[in-house]
């Protein structure tokens, strides 16, 4: 009776009581797997640095990187089969090994545990990710370029709490998100070189008796150094709580303008078309053309910052050094990356693809008054008003427009003088939108001669 009360209590799913509930949450192939690649890179690197040392043989040595290289192959190939009782990629590796070349299999975790291999493991994945998070920001980067270049001097709104502000150019737009994404690379970057640091040696916690040559597995492997302290080698998780750091500020910038691009592409802005390829259409509604992957970019988000958080809540109460909590780290980072990659690619297709309206942006940049600081500074500059009464003056005049239903330009000068008589002809010089954002020539300005000049900036960067 006590079996069958157990039996219900665990569920049917785990019938065969305690040791299936232990397996399965113990084991991690179901997801390490993905590790496989770098986790016979770094067996090769040891193998190899073991018998530099004389720790192995070499003819051991060589049946180890034959019998890895016959592994990666059948992992390549689909054929290798994966068993949830060995747990991890490691021992699942470790196993098939020996079936190939028999006892020299043994020797290879000498001077080695699975809490130093796994942190090299992960970290040689995710310096990868890195890598591919630089090339997908630089062709980003490089088609906003492109849109950038082709319109720096069309003029469009420019907003401040989605209201119409003042005028700026498409050119400056985009380059405001060259600056954001720019960030993100520099980001990536220094990241990359800080994670750069080699766990392997470390062992379990404390480092190991053998006379193993660290420096030597950290070059084969493209480390810079070894990490300096093997307690904090195997539980360092930083790499990936600042992979997760970058790839979620990232994904906020990407976002940004996937909003826009949604804002942009309604019937509403006309501003921008994008392309069918990262279109769909309505089941419903013949009409529609919906920008499903910037909603889907969007989306997105959630899900890497929410990996971000998991892990901190992992990683925030662990005493040195490794616990098997931190089995619960690749996961979330897999799947962040995997969003943010994808992420990526599909906004640089929609950015190269996509066509501006430039007789829609032109026809939003003159609307709702966007001059008017242009006209307050000119009645500080010009009749020489304290910056407060010229506001007050602008103010009265953008009134005046709005009851004679036209814009500031339209304005006679007759009108403007009945507000104060200090404005002159002259005053129409700064009030059309081309005149505007020419006039923006400070360093960092929406002035087309300015956006070139940061076009050509990037360029020199980025290539």
């Amino acid at each position: 009776m006590a079996d069958q009360t157990s039996n219900q209590m665990w569920g049917g799913r785990f019938a065969a009581g305690p040791d299936a509930i232990m397996e399965a949450i113990n084991a991690s192939i179901g997801f390490d797997q993905r590790l496989a690649a770098q986790d016979i890179a770094g067996s090769r690197a040891h193998a190899a640095m073991l018998a530099a040392t004389g720790i192995i043989s070499d003819s051991d040595a060589e049946a180890i990187r034959e019998g890895l290289l016959t592994i990666l192959s059948e992992i390549e190939g689909g054929t290798f089969s994966f068993s949830t009782a060995l747990e991890d990629i490691h021992m699942n590796v470790e196993a098939r090994l020996k079936e190939l070349i028999g006892e020299p299999a043994g020797r290879l975790h000498t001077a080695r545990s699975r809490n130093d291999q796994v942190a090299t493991d992960f970290k040689l994945w995710v310096r990868e990710q890195l890598d591919a998070a630089e090339s997908g920001l630089l062709a980003l980067i490089r088609v906003l370029l492109a849109q950038a270049e082709a319109g720096a001097d069309w003029v469009m709104p420019g907003f401040t709490h989605l209201q119409t502000a003042q005028p700026v150019t498409w050119g400056h737009h985009m380059m405001a998100y060259v600056e954001m994404f720019g960030r993100d690379l520099s980001r990536v970057r220094d990241a990359r070189a800080r994670m750069n640091e080699c766990p392997l040696g470390a062992a379990a916690l404390a480092g190991t008796s053998f006379p193993i040559d660290r420096e030597m597995t950290a070059r084969a492997l493209g480390f810079d150094r070894p990490a300096a302290n093997s307690l904090d080698a195997v539980s360092d998780r930083d790499f990936a709580l600042e992979f997760l750091s970058v790839a979620s500020i990232s994904a906020m910038h990407l976002s940004r303008l996937a909003e826009e691009l949604v804002i942009w592409s309604s019937a509403q802005f006309r501003f921008v078309t994008l392309s069918d390829r990262f279109s769909t259409g309505s089941s419903i509604m013949p009409q529609k053309k919906n920008p499903d992957a910037a909603e889907l970019i969007r989306a997105k988000v959630g899900r890497i910052f929410g990996a971000n958080a998991a892990l901190m809540m992992v990683m925030k109460g662990l005493p040195l050094a490794y616990s098997k909590d931190m089995q619960e780290d690749k996961e979330q980072v897999f799947d962040a990356a995997d969003n943010w990659m994808l992420a990526l690619a599909a906004m640089e297709g929609m950015v190269r693809d996509m066509t501006a309206n430039r007789e829609a942006l032109a026809a939003a940049a003159g609307s709702g008054f966007s001059t008017a600081t242009d006209l307050a500074d000119w009645l500080v500059r010009v009749p020489g008003l304290p910056f407060r009464e010229a506001h007050h003056v602008t103010g009265a005049l953008v009134a005046m427009a709005e009851r004679q239903g036209c814009d500031l330009p339209e304005l006679s000068l007759e009108d403007m003088q009945s507000v104060h008589p200090g404005i002159t002809a002259d005053v129409y010089t700064v009030l059309g939108v081309e005149n505007s954002v020419n006039s923006r020539m400070s360093y960092g300005g929406t002035a087309p001669a300015r956006v070139r000049e940061q076009i050509e900036r990037w360029k020199g960067i980025v290539g």
